[in-house]
């Protein structure tokens, strides 16, 4: 959600889990489970009306009694230092075009008339909007080319080679405009990719017809102009599709202790029959194609027929990354783990009595408390500068390890999470150029709106040469 944890609102580990209900309050009275139980949102569910993308897989089967261990930072070993050098020199000697395999996530579905994610959260925009950033170009809307214009000159100036559309189904609000993002992107020499999002609960039947609907409107019908056709190391070539809330328990438990049915599981065979049917139909028309899931449950994405892994949840520490992918690896799963600058999201303003919502906390740690005192902010910029740095250093060396199943299958792929969800990539307004009244609200803009995006250029051209 656009300045909101996309997640959901019991996404995040610090949120009560299970066990909730034993060290709660007398205040969990029946009306108090009624009213919490009556909002999927607070369930962790998708909400397509608002494009509410509910918990990560990751999240969910945190939510659900999974390895904590997952968001927890290991006690660090002295890190192997990172030669930028080698490893620029690997991945192009390896990739043809390596600037296609840096993908941003792309969110096209701001609006201005209505208001379209900018209002969540409580917000009354356009002063007062969803997200803990005032961006450089404002509240703006998605459909407005030269918008679109601004942020591909920006994507492309950093070098990264292409973009992932966050895609809500056939006919919806970011399906009509992705002819005119290719239109923009293509011009910049950038190509589009897809992340499907969790509009049905009818995920298995939908997935092939998905796909098959993409390829033929934004492939073929374009004669291949923009689609994202990503190459291995041996120069086969063919389309990448990830999807977000994909492997998830069948049932949740809520802060209350009270049990529910998630409403949009899929079951494993249910995916592996949509999964093998797709390769089936695409068989002829491409090399290879690749799906990704946002699990880290190897044996189910493997059952349910995924090629491996594309996780979005920033609270999953580049510290653990290595145990994942030597896990995924076992499996024969590829991994691609994301480059972020942390998180931090904006906190609902209204929350019922006896709601299990929690606000979300900063990633990678807590700042402090107070926003406006300069050295608070430089020192939150710090910390996102460091995550940027160790989070690319950490993809990228694991991705060139010959031991696991990257380098033995000729994958490489490293998204941007992201360009403008939460605004992390995307330019802010300079701290200096807020106005009294923005002041006033606590955005967190950094001294310099534009630290991250040009901290990743400068990271980038050392291994692009």
């Amino acid at each position: 959600m656009a300045g909101v944890p996309a997640l959901g609102a019991l996404g995040w580990p610090q949120f009560p889990g299970p066990g909730a209900a034993a060290r709660g309050s007398a205040a969990a009275s029946r009306g108090a489970r009624a009213a919490c139980a009556a909002d999927p949102r607070e369930l962790g569910f998708p909400d397509e009306a608002a494009q509410w993308r509910g918990d990560s897989s990751v999240s969910a089967a945190l939510r659900d009694g999974g390895d904590p261990d997952i968001v927890r930072r290991p006690v660090p070993a002295p890190p192997a230092p990172f030669d930028w050098n080698a490893a620029g020199a690997a991945l192009r000697g390896r990739f043809r075009d390596l600037r296609r395999h840096f993908v941003f996530e792309y969110y096209p579905w701001y609006g201005r008339n209505p208001w379209r994610h900018w209002q969540e959260a409580g917000r009354q925009p356009p002063l007062d909007i969803a997200s803990n950033y005032v961006p450089l170009l404002g509240p703006y809307d998605s459909a407005d080319a030269s918008t679109i214009e601004r942020h591909a000159r920006w994507i492309a100036g950093c070098g990264a080679g292409a973009v992932n559309i966050s895609w809500w189904g056939q006919g919806s609000t970011t399906d009509r405009l992705v002819p005119l993002i290719m239109d923009v992107m293509r011009a910049h020499d950038l190509r589009v990719a897809f992340h499907l999002e969790p509009y049905t609960n009818r995920r298995a039947e939908t997935y092939g017809p998905d796909v098959r609907y993409l390829l033929r409107e934004y492939g073929e019908r374009r004669r291949w102009d923009c689609l994202l056709l990503l190459e291995d190391a041996a120069g086969r070539s063919g389309p990448v599709f990830k999807s977000f809330r994909t492997i998830l328990t069948e049932t949740t438990v809520d802060c209350h202790g009270v049990r529910h049915a998630v409403p949009d599981y899929t079951p494993d065979g249910d995916w592996r029959r949509a999964t093998d049917l797709l390769r089936s139909a695409l068989r002829h028309d491409f090399d290879q194609v690749t799906l990704l899931a946002d699990s880290l449950n190897w044996p189910r994405m493997r059952t349910a027929g995924f090629d491996g892994l594309a996780i979005y949840d920033n609270y999953v520490e580049p510290g653990t990354w290595g145990r994942f992918a030597r896990a995924a690896s076992s499996y024969d799963l590829v991994f691609s783990f994301n480059v972020n600058p942390g998180f931090d999201g904006v906190a609902r303003r209204h929350v019922d009595p006896g709601s299990c919502y929690r606000p979300p906390r900063f990633i990678p740690e807590d700042p402090r408390a107070d926003w406006a005192p300069a050295f608070s902010r430089a020192r939150a910029a710090r910390m996102g500068a460091a995550r940027i740095r160790e989070s690319l250093e950490t993809t990228v060396g694991l991705q060139l390890d010959g031991e696991l199943a990257d380098v033995r299958k000729g994958f490489f792929l490293v998204y941007l999470n992201s360009f403008n969800e939460w605004h992390q990539f995307e330019p802010m307004k300079d701290f200096r150029d807020l106005s009294p009244e923005e002041r006033a609200l606590g955005y967190h803009n950094p001294a310099v709106g534009s630290y991250r995006l040009s901290l990743l250029g400068e990271h980038l051209s050392r291994l692009l040469g």
